[in-house]
């Protein structure tokens, strides 16, 4: 392998003008004078840098992957002069305060073992090389993630490893070489965290949010001849599901829905009609776990795509990636051996559900909070404001601090709760921890609404940017709110935490 070329600082300073430009980035130098047109900004901004080292400038204005984009100007290096930035590498633990769970910024855990350790260093080289690419032109086009994704997702057990522990891990390999018997929900959890972290909230969300929400109701509660046929289908990527309750008049209020299932003379099939909405993968889904009314009550159904289901795609405050559907239903024959669960005992397999939902929701809510921590607490430590950096101003690090506390906080109940999943049978999870769940969602998404307002803050002009340094600030800050409505809003979880808890009050008094 050529050693590396090495220039010292006055050979770059003869470089200075339209004709040969040169400049140095963290010791790097870059021959950038055919790219000087074309630079976005126009070529006046660069001209006062040629010849010059533009560290502080140049990361005053671009984040680092613009570097990387650009890495093919590199010519060679600054004699003498090293690296001070760090470059982050696919898979890469970030080492920036608060930016990880304390686990892997050296803390000691009971909940963690080496291979959660193996398992997220591997998912996050996994979405950093296969995901994050497409994801990052997905999100503005709007382009939903491709079967051969999915297929790949399949093939690396990503899919699987988002619905939690269960005899369907057996066939397939998990990333990090964790096998199916050590998986827990520790690992489940780290995988919609993962996921999370990429900060492309609509393309994450298509890539399987509705399987996630999806697929429960068919291994937990279908018959046998489903889950041996839909099962591997879904978790190879070959096919996709989501999970259809929601309607226009119904929303947390369950109980409402207006879509029927009626059975058929001959007794053999529910004809279905009525509409869906807000349903997350719904565009491009080939089963729906759908909620219906019956002549028993509310009952849970799997519907094939087939004549009488139509889908259309419903503009939200992402990118239109995640397939967010308007549903409807006319007059679609569905075999009776399609209920999940038992006829007008639909509400059941839905509560059961709605836990492992929000669990997801939390722990994707709070990764995205420290995302955001993360790139605030950079900006800060690079922003120079008055000569000083922003770091030296109180104000930011108090914003840092409500932050970095609320953050912790949320990740600490979160792990107790996925501690006491891997400790308790799903029936019991269902009774006992939906009221937990409820709650912490709750905080989540509030904890949600104050980094929002904080991050945006720090970053001024950048946090409602599109694009650019506060690119995950003004997403977030236009996307937050997902969590707050998406699987129970926050007023029905707070309320859903108390009235769980108040079930189990003794006749106590003062």
């Amino acid at each position: 392998m050529a050693a590396e070329k090495t220039f010292s600082m006055d050979e770059v300073s003869k470089h200075n003008n339209k004709d040969s430009f040169w400049l140095v980035v963290d010791g790097e130098v870059y021959d950038i004078t055919k790219f000087r047109e074309l630079h976005p900004g126009g070529a006046a901004i660069l001209d006062d840098h040629a010849g010059k080292d533009a560290t502080e400038v140049f990361y005053g204005l671009h984040r680092q992957e613009v570097l990387q984009k650009y890495r093919r100007f590199k010519i060679g290096r600054v004699e003498g002069v090293e690296s001070q930035i760090v470059f982050r590498q696919p898979g890469d633990i970030s080492g920036v305060p608060y930016s990880e769970a304390s686990f892997w910024l050296g803390f000691k855990s009971p909940y963690y073992k080496e291979s959660h350790d193996r398992f997220r260093k591997a998912i996050r080289k996994f979405i950093d090389e296969e995901i994050k690419p497409i994801a990052t032109s997905c999100e503005e086009t709007g382009k939903s993630p491709t079967p051969e994704l999915y297929a790949k997702m399949g093939a690396a057990g990503f899919l699987a490893a988002r619905v939690g522990p269960g005899p369907w891990m057996k066939a397939f390999p998990q990333l990090g070489g964790v096998s199916a018997e050590e998986f827990d929900y520790f690992h489940e959890q780290i995988a919609h965290e993962e996921l999370a972290r990429m900060t492309y909230p609509s393309f994450a969300d298509g890539c399987g949010a509705g399987m996630v929400i999806g697929l429960p109701p068919v291994f937990n509660f279908g018959p046998d001849a489903m889950k041996k046929k839909i099962v591997p289908e879904v978790l190879t990527g070959k096919k996709r599901i989501c999970l259809a309750i929601t309607e226009p008049f119904a929303g947390s209020d369950v109980a409402s829905i207006q879509t029927t299932a009626r059975r058929s003379e001959c007794g053999k099939f529910f004809i279905v009609n009525g509409t869906k909405k807000w349903i997350t993968n719904g565009t491009f889904s080939d089963y729906f776990a759908t909620a219906v009314k019956t002549e028993k009550g509310i009952t849970m159904i799997l519907i094939e795509r087939s004549e009488g289901v139509e889908t259309e795609q419903i503009k939200t405050s992402y990118s239109s990636c995640a397939g967010t559907a308007y549903i409807t239903f006319t007059n679609v024959k569905v075999p009776v051996e399609n209920i999940l669960g038992k006829e007008g005992k639909g509400f059941q397999v839905i509560m059961y559900n709605f836990n492992h939902e929000r669990w997801s929701i939390c722990a994707a809510v709070v990764s995205s909070n420290r995302m955001v921590l993360e790139e605030c607490i950079k900006w800060a430590n690079q922003r120079v404001v008055f000569g000083k950096k922003l770091t030296s101003q109180s104000i930011i690090r108090f914003k840092i601090a409500n932050m970095a506390a609320r953050i912790e906080a949320t990740q600490n109940w979160l792990e107790n709760i996925t501690y006491q999943m891997t400790k308790m049978k799903y029936t019991e999870q269902a009774v006992k921890l939906a009221g937990p769940i409820a709650l912490l969602k709750f905080l989540c998404t509030r904890v949600s609404t104050d980094v929002s307002d904080d991050a945006c803050q720090i970053l001024g002009g950048r946090g409602i940017t599109k694009g650019g340094m506060g690119r995950v600030i003004e997403q977030h800050q236009r996307t937050f709110k997902y969590g707050s409505i998406l699987g129970g809003s926050e007023e029905i979880m707070a309320d859903l935490g108390v009235r769980q808890a108040l079930r189990t009050m003794p006749n106590s008094r003062m």
